[in-house]
């Protein structure tokens, strides 16, 4: 069952390394400002983008499957359609521990496959959204 509850969600957040698969290099996206707020914030931003050879001042990969760096989250903004073969490329990895679909995305089989396989998954929730409610300090 995706996670919604609030200490779970605290949890993930604490979690560093952030694979953005769909990162965009258009600055007014969802896809480039979530990234660039929490790159901010001081997470570790692996953009994987096959259109773009770098975002956030760092080498973007094709696939998530080509990334050679560990990855704690997987942040999906990418069409519901599209999140199983992400999933599959992030069951196939050992260092994967989440999965996180952008507001809006949602794909409840993948969600299931990778619960299955011991990922914690969020759907339908922005991570910039819910880092400003649970985490940030509000003087920041």
């Amino acid at each position: 069952m995706p996670i919604e509850d609030e200490d779970t969600l605290r949890e993930l957040l604490g979690q560093s390394r952030v694979a953005v698969v769909g990162a965009s290099a258009t600055l007014e996206k969802a896809a480039h400002i979530v990234p660039a707020y929490l790159q901010r914030h001081e997470y570790e931003i692996i953009p994987v983008n096959p259109n773009v050879d770098e975002l956030f001042d760092r080498p973007a990969y094709d696939s998530l499957s080509e990334v050679d760096e560990n990855v704690d989250i997987v942040e999906i903004f990418r069409p519901s359609e599209e999140v199983s073969d992400i999933v599959d490329e992030a069951v196939d990895r050992d260092d994967v521990k989440s999965i996180w679909m952008q507001l809006g995305i949602r794909n409840d089989d993948a969600a299931e496959h990778a619960e299955a396989a011991g990922l914690s998954v969020v759907q339908d929730h922005c991570m910039k959204v819910q880092h400003g409610l649970l985490i940030r300090n509000p003087m920041d």
